[in-house]
């Protein structure tokens, strides 16, 4: 009993709250040289001036924090894909005749069929709910704490449809094969929108690149023209008003597209 429970420590220590994601040293380090390098590189561009650039450069400490959130929205995707493949190889279980709780082992052995790699998150969480099962716990109780933890739409419904089937005797193998099906359909939808807004994403990241290619051109082929830009207080506001203009519109244009389903 002891040694059971010793594990289910050991289980909860390395489980994965998909609402945060905890940077290592070195990658905030690197990522945090990375903005700074490129701030350093768009200061000089836009003021010619060593130290004025370097003044934009403590702005590169708030670049992990963006970064972050890509990171954790990238990860919810991953496993919201993985929970459908999970649901598959859950409804196949379910329709063979076995039940929930003995189910839950068949559909770890196809995922690690499917995925050649033990590290992916929903082969870790299946192993988890299958220790949770071997513990006397409850499926629901399972699919509840990885609703609670991935913050994802998909699997908080199905956790909740589950839980009213398992109360009211539904028609479990019906409730996943719809619930797959829903998902699938979510996720082709955001494969079409993304083909679909492919080209603006790429015309975003060309015009923000244009006002800095403009800058250094005219200043490489005009000499001089670009001088009391970079060598007058006025100029320089002028600039300082231009980079912040930049960061908005790109900013505001990253939500715009951003679209979610």
């Amino acid at each position: 009993m002891a040694l059971s429970v010793a594990k289910e420590k050991d289980t909860q220590t390395v489980l994965i709250d998909y609402d945060v994601y905890v940077m290592k040293p070195i990658e905030k380090i690197l990522y945090t040289l990375f903005a700074a390098v490129i701030l350093l590189v768009i200061g000089f561009i836009f003021y010619q001036n060593v130290i004025l650039s370097l003044l934009l450069t403590p702005f590169a400490l708030f670049y992990p924090r963006f970064k972050k959130k890509e990171l954790i929205k990238k990860r919810r995707n991953h496993l919201n894909l993985q929970f459908k493949d999970m649901l598959y190889a859950l409804s196949s279980s379910l329709t063979a005749g076995k039940s929930p709780e003995s189910a839950f082992s068949d559909v770890l052995k196809d995922l690690k069929v499917l995925y050649p790699t033990s590290d992916v998150y929903i082969i870790k969480e299946v192993e988890y709910i299958v220790r949770k099962l071997n513990m006397n716990e409850t499926v629901e109780s399972a699919l509840d704490d990885l609703a609670k933890r991935s913050k994802i739409e998909d699997i908080k419904n199905f956790t909740e449809v589950f839980k009213t089937c398992k109360r009211t005797g539904g028609n479990l193998v019906s409730v996943i094969r719809n619930s797959s099906d829903v998902i699938n359909e979510k996720i082709e939808i955001k494969e079409d929108i993304n083909t679909t807004i492919a080209s603006k994403k790429f015309e975003h990241k060309i015009l923000s690149f244009v006002p800095i290619i403009m800058i250094v051109l005219l200043t490489v082929t005009t000499e001089g023209y670009m001088d009391p830009l970079f060598n007058s207080i006025l100029g320089r506001l002028v600039m300082t008003v231009s980079i912040i203009i930049m960061a908005v519109g790109y900013f505001v244009s990253r939500k715009i597209i951003d679209i979610k389903v």
